[in-house]
């Protein structure tokens, strides 16, 4: 038998062996950059234990491999619940709530012990499970049987519900660390002596559970207060209390009964009534530039536009910029040390020229602002001569509208910042968070194949690029920013599935996303869709995504 291995350094190495082998076993005696946490066979994500019996291709991954992440994640989360009720007792309630400061939020309801003495408690209990190596059981189970063993009341968790109208869900892995039993939709590692590293850390009502990163996987980072996205998150949770959706089985149910439109319509009302509220501290405060940024996907182009209107509403007059008009002439950009010019760094922007700009405008001058043409790959001028009307300000939406070197030739006291994102506290269950990233990859996934004729396949092959250009230079200044928009619609998921999934079952077998595209397909499986989404407005930031917007353009 012929085994291609793919190593994650990118070198290969051909191995023949005579008998059926464990992947596991072909790591031993090896060594790595950092330790091996997941793996494709035949470009299907499989477990390491998993046995090969026939020719194949291996390719190994580490905590840089979004899949080999996640299954550390959610593999430290089962060993964190486990250990909360070792030491708390099998009655805590427990949630996994959000990612915030490179870990997940969580809270814990007992009244034994204080929150210091609690982490002092379940950090020794997860150090003395994972010192014992113990094994992490799956077992493939259709729904059908696993809802079987709920009414025979063999599983005692209620995280069940969430499959209970989730009629697409085919099967789901029944997940046991010692006593403690779960459900799971991905392969986890196979024990617990892989979880080498964590940390707890009390902050406000919670404990955040922290990871290494995979920037850097051997080192779990600093823990950094993050006030604005706690805020953020906490009034996410209100909203989903006034819709009545706070996990996948609430919103399913609402889709089933076909009483859609009232939640869509409550949803683009807090959206509104947000917006309206920044607009109106962007004139309390008398503010004459306003930045905003957010990662991909984060519906930037609506809000800001959105913004402007409600802005307007106020009597104060707008001008609508993008930082990429002022990007430095193609010929001129550096390249980087990889021998490729970066796009998304700041160098890429003529900072100069943006600041001269912009001191200009606000002291009225008249200016003669670029446009840039992207075939040309230059600043061409003349088309747009403007001078500001004294009750005039900019709104600016561009990826490095928060990092203080592009302003910092600007006076703090005219500028107002915001970040934008979709952050969801929607989640599958109690235990399942969803990923933030993963719905961001689905409204760019929908978007690309809609404005650019982009496959699914391009789009998932590309994301990694998108993300780690995000940990460079937008994420590192959130905590910039006067104010968080959360442009998570509560409904999108259901939506977007109705256009994303066609696209992902389109990757072959043989495609190198395939994996990736697998795992999506099976997450979207939970959520019963909407069909007809003519009831979402045309200035809805979700239209940014699948068309029909009358602003985003």
């Amino acid at each position: 038998m012929q085994l291609f291995i793919k190593y994650p350094d990118g070198s290969n190495h051909i191995e023949k062996v005579e008998h059926a082998i464990c992947v596991a076993q072909l790591l031993k005696d090896k060594q790595f950059l950092y330790p091996i946490l997941a793996c494709k066979i035949n470009h299907t994500y499989q477990r390491l234990n998993t046995e090969i019996e026939e020719d194949s291709l291996v390719e190994l991954f580490d905590l840089r491999n979004s899949y080999a992440n996640m299954s550390y994640q959610k593999s430290l989360t089962l060993l964190y619940i486990k250990a909360v009720k070792d030491v708390v007792g099998k009655e805590a309630h427990i949630r996994i709530a959000n990612s915030i400061s490179k870990g997940i939020y969580t809270t814990i309801h007992q009244s034994k012990f204080t929150k210091e003495v609690l982490v002092e408690k379940i950090t020794k209990r997860m150090q003395n499970l994972i010192a014992a190596d113990l094994p992490i059981l799956q077992v493939k189970k259709d729904r059908d049987a696993i809802l079987h063993a709920m009414h025979k009341n063999e599983l005692i968790d209620d995280e069940h519900r969430a499959l209970s109208h989730a009629y697409d869900v085919r099967e789901v892995f029944v997940t046991t660390l010692d006593d403690e039993q779960h459900l799971f939709d991905q392969y986890l590692l196979p024990s617990s002596g892989y979880l080498t590293k964590f940390d707890l850390h009390v902050y406000r009502k919670g404990i955040v559970l922290r990871f290494p990163q995979p920037s850097d996987p051997n080192v779990i980072p600093p823990f950094a207060e993050q006030n604005l996205l706690y805020e953020a998150f906490s009034e996410e949770k209100n909203w989903e209390k006034l819709t009545g959706v706070e996990e996948v089985n609430d919103l399913n149910r609402i889709v089933l009964s076909h009483d859609t439109k009232n939640l869509i319509l409550l949803s683009e009302a807090l959206h509104e009534k947000k917006i309206a509220d920044i607009a109106h501290m962007i004139y309390e405060k008398e503010k004459r530039i306003v930045l905003i940024a957010g990662p991909s996907s984060s519906g930037k182009t609506s809000f800001a536009k959105r913004l402007c209107i409600q802005l307007q509403v106020l009597g104060l007059k707008t001008l609508y910029l993008g930082t990429d008009d002022y990007f430095v002439n193609r010929v001129d950009l550096a390249v980087g040390p990889d021998g490729k010019k970066d796009f998304e760094d700041l160098s890429a922007v003529d900072v100069n020229l943006f600041t001269k700009q912009m001191n200009a405008l606000l002291a009225h001058e008249v200016v003669d602002l670029p446009e840039f043409n992207f075939l040309t790959g230059e600043k061409e001028y003349g088309k747009r001569i403007v001078q500001l009307d004294k009750n005039q300000i900019i709104v600016i939406e561009g990826i490095h509208g928060l990092n203080p070197k592009l302003t910092e030739g600007i006076k703090d006291s005219e500028k107002f910042k915001i970040y934008i994102s979709p952050l969801t506290q929607l989640s599958i269950d109690r235990y399942h968070r969803i990923p933030t990233t993963d719905a961001r990859m689905l409204r760019r996934l929908v978007r690309d194949y809609r404005t650019r004729g982009v496959s699914a396949e391009e789009t998932i092959a590309s994301w990694p690029s998108v993300r780690k250009g995000e940990e460079k230079n937008i994420f590192p200044y959130n905590d910039q920013a006067d104010v968080f928009f959360n442009s998570q619609c509560i409904y999108e998921l259901a939506v977007l599935k109705k256009y994303a999934e066609p696209l992902l079952k389109e990757i072959s077998y043989e495609s190198e996303q395939y994996g990736e595209a697998q795992r999506m397909l099976k997450f979207l499986e939970y959520f019963v869709e909407i069909q007809d989404d003519t009831s979402i407005a045309n200035n809805s930031i979700i239209r940014e995504f699948i068309g029909g917007s009358t602003i985003a353009s």
